[in-house]
């Protein structure tokens, strides 16, 4: 399982990733379509790092294992939204 440092680690890697694109697609070296894919892909890792952090937290908070908190899909994440 992920410790809360890992994914505080993981997060920052993801927003360094986040503004390296928008510098290359700023800078001309990739184009639209793949700016948005990539960027698209970052925001549901990133996603899915905060909900894992929010559940292993909760589970703390209520006296249970953080450790036993799972990352949830893309797909369950990202349909908190709609």
């Amino acid at each position: 399982m992920t410790d809360d440092k890992s994914l505080f680690s993981r997060i920052d890697e993801l927003v360094a990733e986040e503004h390296e694109l928008r510098s290359k697609h700023a800078a001309g070296e990739i184009n639209d379509a793949d700016e948005k894919d990539r960027l698209r892909k970052l925001e549901v890792e990133l996603d899915q790092c905060w909900d894992l952090l929010r559940q292993r937290r909760a589970k703390r908070e209520f006296g249970e294992n953080p450790e036993d908190a799972q990352a949830r899909s893309g797909e369950i994440v990202e349909g908190y939204l709609n």
